[in-house]
């Protein structure tokens, strides 16, 4: 009988200690702020860790079309054009597509980079209404977004689409250097 009675009370205080926390937990869900509030998304961009792995950041300035970042791609997202260079040796990046409806995001086109001119960036929006917006093609994005300068975005990416020659050419004068003249 005196085994019972504990049972019973350990069962009471068991019951109540879950309680006390239920309690806690939902006066701390009144107690803090929507997440629209702390953030403001669309003007204010949510902060991600280091290690975020978002939609790619590709440097068109070294690359050297060497592909084998293509090969390593598990899925074949990766699509690249180049031709031989007319100045100098190497190749010329003409596309650097990527498909984000088969991209997995597992960073493995990273390491194989032999220049590190692709790399996983932090943006994670980029919004689309059609399946033509997911096909990002890196070589003929405007020249502030392909050089870095500027974020990744749906309308430099719709931009991309009317432009029809590569944004720089290896072995032309930079577009950022300015004469003296």
């Amino acid at each position: 009988m005196l085994e019972w009675i504990r049972n019973v009370w350990v069962a009471v205080i068991t019951v109540l200690q879950g309680m006390v926390v239920t309690a806690w937990t939902m006066t701390k869900t009144y107690r803090r702020q929507a997440f629209t509030e702390v953030y403001e998304y669309p003007e204010v961009p949510v902060p991600v860790k280091a290690r975020y792995r978002g939609f790619h950041r590709f440097d068109l300035t070294t690359c050297i079309g060497c592909e084998k970042c293509a090969v390593a791609c598990p899925v074949d997202c990766i699509y690249i054009e180049k031709v031989k260079s007319p100045v100098g040796k190497g190749f010329r990046i003409d596309g650097f597509a990527v498909d984000y409806t088969k991209c997995m995001f597992c960073a493995l086109c990273v390491e194989p980079c032999p220049v590190d001119c692709i790399f996983m960036g932090s943006n994670f929006d980029l919004s689309c209404y059609s399946r033509d917006g997911c096909i990002v093609d890196y070589a003929k994005l405007p020249l502030q977004t392909a050089w870095g300068n500027a974020t990744l975005n749906p309308t430099a990416v719709s931009e991309s689409k009317v432009l029809y020659e590569p944004v720089w050419v290896k072995g032309e004068a930079s577009p950022f250097e300015f004469s003296d003249s």
